[in-house]
């Protein structure tokens, strides 16, 4: 590891929540991701050459990589090595001023603020009208810029009974659907593990937000299969992918244990999972979002987009 400080995404949750009173919802030490919720912290790191130097892929899956994972590197310099290593955009890119760098690049912003936080979701009702308003801010912006995903959550339990949670969050989500379908934008709720990172986080399971998609029934409105948190919650990856491939809208990677890289020290073929995924027509996105080890962490990406390109 470098020493220059690596902030994992929890810590970067736990800094964004620091003094909202919103978060006071939820007994969660994890308080919550805010869309717009750290800048990169200044560094000396800088491009190697070997980072520009154009790879040559099958492009059979559409690669990113989540932003907050790379906060030791100017955006820019993301950008550049970004491009040159054959990705299609960067994931998780709130900072609007950020979006006309990546044109500059060609590249997408493949996931971007939609819709409340990790706590703060559609299963609880007074919580609606605050998450329709800013949903439909947020799927103008991006439709204005190109953008295709955006993100929700379903919120922390707090109580809350799956049932109730499943029937709150369909009410909440077909509110917003004909929105989504207007700005040609499609929102995606996040599967996290509640078992490690996201204490008390309702849709923790596979079965749980297909459901809730099934019932809504609408083409804009799909799961982020974050395929860290599913091995960890439920495992069985690629039976679970086929089986509910309909419903998922994006795909984010991260080797477990450690969220580290997705290579031979996880627990997981990667490369089985990139094929199966890839067999299966897959024309979404699939963002890398592990916490690089390497002392150069573009090191970690280039291998990770190698790897993943079957």
């Amino acid at each position: 590891m470098s020493q220059t400080k690596q902030f994992s995404r929890r810590e970067l949750l736990q800094k964004a929540a620091t003094g909202l009173g919103a978060m006071a919802l939820t007994s969660s030490v994890e308080a919550g991701r805010i869309l717009n919720f750290w800048q990169p912290a200044q560094s000396q790191y800088k491009l190697a050459p070997k980072h520009l130097k154009p790879l040559k892929l099958k492009g059979r899956l559409k690669q990113s990589a989540c932003r907050w994972c790379y906060n030791k590197i100017s955006f820019e310099d993301l950008c550049k090595a970004a491009k040159a290593m054959g990705l299609v955009g960067i994931d998780l890119v709130n900072d609007r001023k950020d979006w006309e760098t990546l044109k500059r690049y060609g590249l997408q912003a493949t996931m971007v603020s939609g819709a409340g936080t990790i706590p703060i979701g559609f299963n609880r009702l007074e919580h609606h009208d605050k998450l329709v308003q800013d949903f439909h801010a947020n799927a103008k912006a991006a439709s204005e810029a190109g953008w295709k995903n955006v993100i929700t959550f379903s919120g922390n339990r707090v109580g809350k009974p799956d049932g109730e949670a499943i029937d709150n969050c369909v009410v909440g989500l077909n509110r917003i659907k004909s929105i989504a379908e207007e700005f040609n934008v499609t929102i995606c709720m996040e599967l996290l593990n509640s078992k490690v990172n996201h204490k008390d986080y309702h849709f923790d399971h596979m079965p749980w937000g297909v459901e809730v998609v099934k019932r809504v029934n609408h083409p804009r409105v799909k799961i982020l299969y974050d395929i860290y948190h599913a091995q960890i919650m439920d495992g069985d990856i690629i039976r679970t992918i086929r089986d509910n491939f309909q419903w998922i809208g994006h795909f984010h990677t991260g080797g477990v244990p450690g969220r580290h890289e997705i290579d031979d020290t996880q627990e997981l073929n990667w490369r089985t999972v990139m094929k199966a995924i890839a067999d299966l027509g897959y024309q979404g996105f699939v963002a890398h979002e592990f916490v690089p080890t390497k002392p150069d962490p573009l090191d970690s990406l280039r291998e990770a987009i190698l790897l993943s390109d079957v």
